[in-house]
Order: structure tokens, then C-alpha cells, then sequence
């Protein structure tokens, strides 16, 4: 992982993010000069709720949650972040507590750069700020999104959305005769905190979309699409 990263020397994981899309290649070696990185193991945290976080951390390798706790102890899964997915963008602006943890799902790198570092990037490059709030604009969509399907949609239109969100995303998906193989991010309790029901309902949710035709269930961790459409019409 360190040698690939040595020998990209960054571009990767500031390429993939969206802030940086139209920058000049010069524009975007400054950028990556003032990336630093970090590496963090299968469940440890990159950040604890109401903790302060001084940087713009860009995802390059592996994923994470993002989570809270509700009142009764349970964790309750925000987001999902995938490479090339970002966060703390909200801090770089404004000296604010964040209001969620985040921790690696799988071994996790990440690229990081510094609030003092941006804050003089943008200031040199002001198209990156309009940027930044578009991808506020879109993270607040989804916050929005979820929060519909938390309260007013069934559990099978959940499980069939964050299925197709999974399949959409995902980053070693597997083409079988018109058909996607992808591995599923979460396990069953993570999936089941993710959409707000148990785990036993998650369980029989997935065999029940098996029992159907629209999927098929490979061992715990990878899921076929068998129908997307009749999916995205359960969504």
C-alpha cells in the first residue's frame, strides 16, 4: 500500500475527489503537496463523535462508516464512504465538533490535508470552494434521502435501495452473464443498523429477495443481482 501511494505520489486519491476535478495539472501538484497520509486497520476509528477534526481527510483505500450512537447505546450507521469519498469539509470553514464517528469496515488509507493548508488553497484557487458546496449540497441530499426512507418507505424499498446504492459503488464488481457480483460492505447487524431494523428482519428480508428470483446470497459477503429491474421497482 505504501509503495503504490509512494509512486502515485498522491494524484490518485486527489483526482478521484470531486472539489478537484478542474484543476490544471500544476493546480493539482499543489494540491498533493500538501497531502499527508495515514493508514488505519479494520475497526479502528479515523474519528470519535464531538471530536475535532483539523484537515479535509479524502478516502484512498478501503471504506468506513460513518455512525452515532443513539440514546439507548445502539449504533445508528450515517454513511457509507467509499475511495475517493470525503470528509470534514464542514470543519474547514467553521470551528465545529463533529456530530459522528467514523471507523475502517476494511483496512483503511487515508490522504489528508491540513484546515491551515486549505484554507490557503482556496483562497489561491476560488472555484474549489463552489466545489466543496455542491458535495455539501449532494451529502445533504442523501442525509435527506435517507432519512425518507428511514421514516416513510417499507423495508423492503430500504433493502432494495441500499442494495442498488451497494452494487452502484462498488469498486470489485464481477460481470456473470448480465448479472453484478459485488461484496456488501456491511455485515448483517451493521446492514441492519444501516436501515433501521433488525438483524433477524434483514435475514429474512435477503432470502426472501433470493426466494424470489431478484438475487442470489454468496456466503455471507457477496450478493448477485439477478433482476435489477423488478430491484429498483421494490425500491
Amino acid at each position: 500500500m505504501e509503495e503504490s501511494c509512494r509512486n502515485c505520489e498522491h494524484k490518485l486519491c486527489a483526482r478521484r475527489v470531486p472539489i478537484f476535478s478542474n484543476l490544471e495539472e500544476h493546480e493539482l501538484q499543489q494540491v498533493v503537496a500538501l497531502i499527508r497520509r495515514k493508514r488505519y486497520q479494520k475497526g479502528e476509528n479515523l474519528l470519535f463523535e464531538w471530536g475535532e477534526l483539523q484537515g479535509l481527510v479524502i478516502i484512498n483505500q478501503g471504506k468506513a462508516k460513518a455512525y452515532s450512537n443513539t440514546l439507548e447505546g445502539k449504533e445508528q450507521i450515517l454513511h457509507i464512504f467509499y475511495p475517493g469519498d470525503f470528509f470534514g469539509e464542514k470543519n474547514l470553514f467553521v470551528d465545529k465538533k463533529t456530530a459522528y464517528s467514523v471507523k475502517a469496515i476494511e483496512p483503511v488509507a487515508i490522504c489528508m490535508i491540513s484546515k491551515k493548508d486549505f484554507q490557503s488553497l482556496i483562497r489561491q484557487y476560488p472555484g474549489i470552494t463552489s466545489k466543496i458546496l455542491e458535495a455539501l449540497v449532494i451529502k445533504i441530499e442523501n442525509l435527506e434521502n435517507m432519512i425518507e426512507n428511514m421514516g416513510s418507505k417499507s423495508v423492503d424499498a430500504r433493502m432494495s435501495k441500499v442494495l442498488l446504492d451497494f452494487m452502484e459503488r462498488s469498486l470489485d464488481i464481477e460481470k456473470v452473464e448480465n448479472t453484478e457480483i459485488f461484496n456488501l460492505p456491511l455485515s448483517r447487524e451493521e446492514l441492519a443498523n444501516y436501515i433501521g431494523v433488525s438483524r433477524e428482519t434483514v435475514s429474512r428480508k435477503l432470502t426472501g429477495l433470493q426466494d424470489l428470483g431478484i438475487i442470489r446470497l454468496i456466503g455471507n459477503k457477496k450478493i448477485q443481482i439477478l433482476d435489477e429491474n423488478k430491484l429498483r421497482e421494490l425500491s
